[in-house]
Parts: structure tokens; sequence; C-alpha cells
């Protein structure tokens, strides 16, 4: 084959693909790359990929063989593609499926072609207290089918669970054509493929899996839409109460289901109902560390024929061990962004399920779903007092003071006076950081201990034009349905978080009845431990086709 050396890719032997932001062809090599490509870093020039395994097997569970990838690269790259990376993506991408887990006569069975690989695997010390062996044949019990599937990861051999599910219990559930807000409603053809693409074909398998949409893009009814077709009692769980009143005014508004039909499950309620919606604070809530979770039994409280995770991203780590004990049940996550902090990417591809479908948030705003976003990044000398001593300092209180420097305020303040009459969130990590904002410019301050009834009266009034600017802390990630915020300033993070990120962003990106675009200014300390996590943060956009202005005060 021919190679270009006009062409944007150049892969080496190490594994990283580089990527000529300047290219003509950069856009179309970017989206090719997400599809099973890791951004690592993305300088002004070069951005830099790599390809791991847990790339190639959510590639190939949507479909994309090592041939297809490897076919793909050879019509971007400049050179030929080293032959030790051909090698690599053939042979990871191969181990996915090699093992299946399937069901025999009502148990959980192993099977492969290859009878030895899987002999050898279950005498492996992390997987063999697990298997249950009967002359040649391998057995699982129900309990062990979650965590099975995380120890064979770890061996680098992800198992295809096509065991099934139990299908739960009936429950009418169908979406209106004509909302109760009296606005006719259709589903748009990304949403629709979502589902689609949930649900599964004689092709791909459907039934557990992550759908990644941008913040505004609809995800809420995707879920609705996947509870329509299904048609079973639902379970879905969120971050917080704001998130669960807004899920329960969508399925008002979207389905025939009643009030009485729909439980919250939180600090405030305690009803199960035949679609409950459930916060995470309170699955994870127990008396002291070492006491058992108190309210886990809502997994097992009704015959649930659908769980819906909202922003799986955030899950927490106590909710995935009971993940791992209910793989019979189908299960749906629903996010903005797979990156996890915490490194527990692969925890959620083995019991949620492998991302079955994605989106650039570019073609979203292109097609008029999201609105257009700029994002500016102001950078800023640190305040003469804070200079003094800085360079003493330890790592994180530098980075505290550089995120809470003084000379931030003016620059917000002019900000303020550029976009007023629009519609602002000033968003931060330090409470008494926010509260300074707010005092300062006379708006009010939502954080943790916020009331609830208080939160979702500002929201109201911030919805409805009474107020046009809101100081929000952590709290203000997600699940906040602002459709008319079209400027966000971020003054201070949680450090380099690109989850953060993407959540703060999304917060603007619902389309404006204007038409008008979103502004996200993110005001940095120069020549501090700020800007380095800064740069961090900027991946996540810089891989949805965000790049940043950077402008020097």
């Amino acid at each position: 084959m021919s190679f270009d050396v006009k062409n944007p890719l150049i892969i080496q032997s190490d594994g990283t693909i580089l990527l000529e932001a300047d290219n003509p062809k950069f856009h179309e090599a970017r989206e090719l790359l997400s599809g099973f490509a890791h951004l690592e870093k993305c300088p002004e020039h070069i951005h830099t990929y790599s390809i791991t395994p847990l790339s190639l097997w959510n590639a190939k569970t949507i479909g994309l063989s090592a041939e297809t990838i490897i076919s793909s690269l050879e019509n971007y790259t400049k050179y030929p593609i080293p032959s030790n990376i051909i090698a690599d993506i053939k042979e990871i991408s191969g181990r996915f499926g090699k093992i299946e887990l399937v069901k025999a006569e009502n148990r959980l069975k192993l099977q492969t072609e290859d009878k030895f690989l899987l002999s050898q695997l279950a005498k492996n010390p992390l997987v063999c207290d697990f298997i249950e062996q009967e002359n040649e044949e391998y057995f699982v019990k129900e309990k062990f089918r979650g965590v099975l599937k995380q120890k064979f990861i770890d061996l680098n051999y992800p198992i295809n669970d096509i065991a099934g599910f139990t299908d739960g219990e009936d429950y009418d559930i169908k979406m209106l054509e004509i909302g109760r807000d009296k606005l006719p409603f259709i589903l748009r053809n990304y949403q629709k493929s979502a589902v689609d693409s949930f649900i599964g074909n004689d092709n791909l398998r459907g039934g557990s899996g992550v759908v990644v949409l941008p913040c505004g893009a609809g995800k809420t009814i995707v879920g609705i839409k996947t509870m329509a077709t299904i048609r079973k009692k639902t379970l879905i769980l969120v971050t917080n109460i704001t998130a669960a009143h807004q899920w329960k005014r969508e399925i008002l508004n979207r389905t025939n289901l009643q009030s009485h039909e729909i439980g919250e499950y939180s600090g405030e309620q305690k009803e199960i109902k035949p679609v409950t919606i459930a916060t995470y604070q309170i699955l994870t809530y127990r008396k002291d560390k070492e006491d058992d979770f108190l309210h886990f039994s809502i997994f097992n409280s009704q015959d649930w024929g659908l769980i819906i995770y909202d922003e799986v991203h955030l899950l927490p780590a106590p909710v995935f061990k009971f993940t791992a004990e209910i793989q019979a049940r189908r299960r749906l996550g629903l996010t903005a962004t797979l990156i996890r902090e915490d490194n527990l990417q692969t925890d959620v591809f083995a019991l949620i399920g492998s991302k079955k479908f994605d989106v650039p948030w570019k073609n979203l705003e292109k097609e008029g779903w999201i609105a257009a976003a700029k994002c500016v990044e102001i950078r800023v000398e640190l305040d003469e007092t804070s200079k003094l001593n800085y360079l003493s300092l330890q790592k994180r209180e530098q980075v505290r003071i550089a995120y809470e420097n003084k000379n931030k305020i003016p620059v917000v303040a002019d900000l303020l006076k550029k976009h007023k009459g629009e519609k602002i969130l000033i968003l931060g990590q330090y409470i008494e950081q926010i509260d300074l904002y707010g005092e300062k410019f006379g708006a009010p301050v939502i954080k943790g201990n916020t009331k609830n009834v208080e939160r979702d009266a500002l929201y109201e009034r911030f919805r409805n034009g009474d107020l046009n600017v809101l100081v929000l802390s952590r709290v203000g990630n997600m699940a906040v349905d602002l459709p008319d915020a079209n400027v966000a300033i971020q003054v201070s993070g949680m450090f380099g978080s690109r989850q953060e990120e993407a959540q703060r962003l999304g917060r603007i990106l619902r389309p404006k009845r204007n038409g008008s675009q979103a502004i996200f200014y993110s005001v940095v300390t120069r020549d501090s431990a700020e800007l380095e996590f800064a740069m961090k943060r900027q991946i996540f956009l810089a891989e949805q086709g965000y790049p940043y202005e950077i402008v020097y005060e």
C-alpha cells in the first residue's frame, strides 16, 4: 500500500499516535481516532493518542474489528504502520470474546474454542475460587457473574457475557407524542440510534452498556425511551435530589405515567414504586465505615427489568460492588464522558457494559442540537501578597493559593460587565472562594449545605429570568437543567479533573432560544501549579474539538 506524507498521522513503534492539528484532514482523523484510541495530550500543533486495551475492546463491542482499525489507520498515516503495532492491535482486540459466558441448562457456563486457554486461565489464582470445574467444563455461580468479569479483565481476557437477562416485571410505560406541556415530541435520530444500540440486534447484543452524549443532548430522553421500549419496572440511580426531581419531571411530561407511580428514594423520602429514582448518596450511606450499607436492599426490592445509572462516570465504588451481584438485570449507563479520575473505567466496562453509543460533540453542534461554544482561558499573575511565600510552600498549598488568587476577582468583574444581561454561572471549588464571589457581585451561592428547597427555588428563578448570575460550588457540576445559561466562568476546579471540565462546559451547551454562542471562561494563575492542572483539564475539550483561546491579563 502507498502512503502519503500529506496525511495527518504518524504511528510510532512505542504505541503512540501523533496527529497534526494544522493538517487539512485533522478533523476527520480526530473523529476516526475517537472510536478506538485515547487522547493523552494536546498542545497547539501535535496531539498524542494511544491505543489501549480498553479502547480496543470497546471498539470491538460496537463492531470495529482489528482489520477495520488497521485499514483506517493506513488511510491517514504518513508512513507505514510499524509491524509490532499491527500485531498488538490484532492480539489485544482478539482477546475480547475468546471466552464467553453462556446459559446452559439454567447454569452459567464458560465456553471457548480454545480449550487449552480456558483450562489455564481457570487455574489462575485471581479466578479459580469463582469457577467450578466438572470434567472439562467450567461453571460459574450467579453471584460471581460480575466479579468474574472484573477478574478476567485483569487477566486481559475480557469475557463476552451472552448469558442473557432476567425479564423483570412488566409495566405499561409509553412515550407520549404530545407531552403534558402540550408540545409535540419527536425523538432525534441520534437518540433513536442510542436506544437501538442499547437494545441490540442480531449482530450486536444489547441489554447492558453505556451511552455517551454531551450535556444538553438528551441523555434523560434516551433513558426514558429505553424504559418505554423495554416496558418493565425500572430503577434509576442519580447523583443528587436535583437530578431526581428533573428525571421525575421529564418522565411525567414524556410518558403516560402518573406521579403516584414514580417513587423517590433519597435522604428526604423512601418510596419504592414501579419506577423508582434513588440517589447515589442514600445508597452509599452507612452509620459507620465498618457497618453495612443500609439501603442496598433497594436493588432486590422489586423485580426490576432495567436499572439506569445516570452520570455513570461518577458511580461510587460501593455501588460497583453491588452491581457485580445483579448482572442478570439489564443495565444502562448514561454519561457525557467515560473518563474516571479513579481509573475504574474497566469496572464500568465489566459491570455496566461496553460503550454502546457515542457521538462527537461537534457533530451535534453542527446539527444545532447543542449550542456552539467557545473556550477561553484567561491567565493572570499571582497577587503580590501571595507571591512572597508561594515558592516555599508544598504543592497542595500552592495549588489552593493559585486557585484563590485575588487577581481573578477584577477579571471576573470585567466579564460580568462584558456579558451584562446574559445568563452567567460562576463555578468554583472552595467554599470560602465562592462565598467571596457571591458577596462581591451580589449573586446567590449554591453549595453543599444549601437546602434542596432553596436550590430548586434559585434554579427556577434563574430559568424564568429573575436571576442572571449564579455562583455554584461542585454541586452545580451536573444534573442542573439551566437551558438559557450561556456564559460559564470557572475560577477553580477539582485539580486536573477532565470529567469536571466536561460537566461544567455541559452546563451551557443546551441550545439557546436566540441561537447565541456559549462561552466557557477559565481564569487561571500564570506560572503556578494550577496551570499544570488546567492543561490536563483541556485534554477532554480538545478531544471533543474545542480548542482553547489563551488570553493574558
